[in-house]
């Protein structure tokens, strides 16, 4: 009898030391910072924002019959076999060459991403402190087009690099530039208000997230594809894609609460002395 009486007493003795340890801890700090950035309501504009990016401009390299697009966007989905095939068919192969659909899928495609910049730009501003800087399309429009050619640029290295080193000296290179690419889009987009040595902790939490989203990519995107393909047709790929994106979001928001929590920690004083005491 005595056991069954001790026996069921440390319950909420645990609850409550988990709170204890809890209410302070570094999880509760970044879930607060998370919280402060607006996150659900974010990730479904910035969702939606991409699909109204994304969508024109597959309708555009459709019409053109580029093959080597579809290859990048299976890749970065992580689809491989039958996935790869189901993305393939959402372009067609009989190329056109009517201006209408190419100028028509250009204009929707540039607005929706100097959107997405907008967007990008408002959540580093929150997580960063800073005052909203309002329009700057001239600055949207440069971040657009490094964007774009950060897309093809490794597109273009892939394949030499993977066959020349090997697919582990592929994924480092790739892994270096996704940090310098984020690094320098917070340091570009809030025009140059946060140096550089505050942005390189926030950059390289988004390129470690950005690299497990690759990987979990590989393990799930693919058989979604097929399965959502096969349910709905095309459009369960758009589907897919939109949780695809919605991930992305997560990365972002996630990436810059916790790079900046991070370097904020760094900061605290006494945290000097500590570690020179170490």
């Amino acid at each position: 009898m005595g056991m069954s009486v001790h026996g069921s007493e440390p319950a909420p003795q645990t609850a409550g030391a988990l709170r204890s340890r809890y209410e302070g801890s570094l999880a509760q700090e970044l879930l607060v910072r998370v919280r402060g950035l607006e996150a659900s309501t974010w990730i479904v504009a910035f969702a939606a924002t991409t699909l109204l990016a994304v969508l024109p401009l597959i309708i555009l390299l459709g019409a053109l019959a580029d093959e080597q697009i579809d290859d990048d966007l299976s890749r970065h989905l992580g689809a491989s076999g039958e996935g790869s095939r189901v993305v393939a068919g959402l372009f067609r192969r009989s190329p056109t060459h009517s201006a209408a659909p190419i100028v028509l899928g250009l204009t929707v495609a540039l607005l929706g991403t100097v959107g997405l910049a907008r967007s990008v730009q408002a959540l580093y501003e929150r997580a960063f402190d800073q005052p909203h800087q309002g329009r700057d399309s001239a600055r949207f429009l440069v971040w657009t087009a490094a964007l774009l050619a950060a897309l093809i640029a490794e597109g273009t290295y892939d394949g030499p690099v993977r066959a020349a080193a090997g697919v582990v000296a592929r994924d480092v290179l790739s892994f270096a530039l996704t940090i310098v690419f984020f690094a320098w889009t917070m340091h570009f987009l809030l025009d140059g208000r946060v140096p550089w040595r505050r942005v390189a902790r926030p950059a390289l939490a988004t390129a470690l997230l950005w690299l497990g989203l690759a990987l979990f990519s590989s393990v799930y995107f693919s058989s979604a594809i097929v399965s959502e393909h096969r349910l709905y047709g095309q459009i369960g790929v758009i589907f897919v894609l939109t949780s695809w994106f919605i991930a992305i979001g997560g990365v972002l928001i996630v990436g810059a609460a916790s790079g900046v929590l991070w370097q904020d920690r760094r900061e605290r004083p006494g945290r000097g002395a500590r570690d020179r005491g170490a």
